[in-house]
């Protein structure tokens, strides 16, 4: 099933009086650094910390009534965890959330808190598809996944929907877009409403060089699917494969990708607390990452939208990153 345009305001409407209509905001000390116009959504004002309470909370609210008594299952290393734990509580269904047992220690704290059970598991070592399958088998209940279900590709659509609209209320004109790419709902999704509203403006997505599946699917023009072994800051973006419903509109949209190393993010995460004033995880920045060390390149005077897509990172590797540690 593809995701159209008309899908992507359907569940703006949904999301309406649920969801934060995050603001567009501008730093004129980043502006002056990167020779650029650079309107920054920041996604960690969002419930949750994260733009993932949108697609959680589109998905869970067109299950039926059977559907809801019986519940919903997940498997996310965090923030896709906050965002069906909140979107199930607020729906009155139980939700079991399937997380790796090294998940930052917030993310499963305020999991529970929203009124999720979780389940652990090892990610070098388990198949948490499986485990979620047989979990979900168990009780009846609905797998939720982080990425790739139509449902969940245009909440995360209204991310962009909200950022073309808030541009053109400023007169401004986007010639790119760049958000983090994981599994690439949140891309997917964004370019899809962009390039309705704004057809000539490009695309990038940035992701961790330990975790560059997209990268290296899009040139090798089919999904590729890593063997992880090595461990990357942005725990939110380890997906090994990009999704089967998201790859093609990246293709579509000839999205761009590049990487950035867990040294470039712990410098953007430097740059949004001292500069900025924001507090954005390590997943939620490599967009910044890749502008500040040059991976991405507009172009002088070129007009940018920036989504910085969560904040929730652990206090103890904030300290380290902002302390110069890491």
């Amino acid at each position: 099933m593809s995701v159209t345009f008309a899908d992507i305001e359907a569940a703006a409407a949904r999301l309406e009086g649920q969801a934060i209509v995050t603001p567009l905001v501008e730093s004129p000390a980043l502006n002056e650094r990167l020779g650029l116009r650079v309107l920054i959504k920041p996604e960690t004002l969002q419930r949750v910390g994260a733009f993932k309470f949108r697609g959680a909370y589109n998905r869970l609210v067109q299950l039926d009534a059977g559907q809801r008594t019986r519940g919903v299952v997940a498997f996310s290393s965090g923030n896709h965890a906050q965002g069906v734990a909140l979107a199930a509580r607020l729906l009155g269904m139980p939700a079991l959330i399937v997380m790796p047992s090294d998940a930052p220690a917030i993310k499963v704290a305020a999991t529970r808190a929203y009124g999720a059970e979780v389940r652990f598991y090892d990610r070098l070592k388990d198949d948490r598809v499986a485990l979620s399958q047989a979990l979900a088998g168990e009780r009846g209940a609905v797998i939720v996944p982080a990425f790739d279900d139509p449902h969940i590709i245009a909440g995360q659509g209204t991310v962009g929907l909200e950022l073309a609209r808030q541009a053109r209320d400023l007169g401004a004109g986007l010639d790119l877009v760049i958000t983090p790419v994981g599994g690439g709902g949140l891309m997917a999704g964004t370019a899809i409403a962009v390039n309705a509203l704004s057809p000539a403006t490009a695309f990038a997505g940035v992701e961790p060089e330990a975790f560059d599946d997209t990268a290296r699917s899009l040139r090798a023009g089919k999904r590729m699917t890593l063997a992880p072994t090595l461990r990357s800051l942005c725990d939110a973006l380890e997906s090994p494969a990009p999704g089967e419903l998201t790859f093609p509109v990246l293709q579509r949209l000839a999205v761009e990708v590049a990487t950035v190393s867990d040294a470039e993010v712990a410098d953007a995460m430097r740059y949004a607390y001292t500069t900025l004033k924001l507090v954005v995880e390590p997943g939620g920045v490599v967009g910044l990452a890749a502008l500040l060390a040059g991976k991405v390149r507009p172009g002088d005077g070129k007009t940018v939208g920036l989504v910085l897509s969560g904040g929730n990172v652990d206090p103890d590797l904030f300290a380290r990153a902002i302390g110069g540690e890491i």
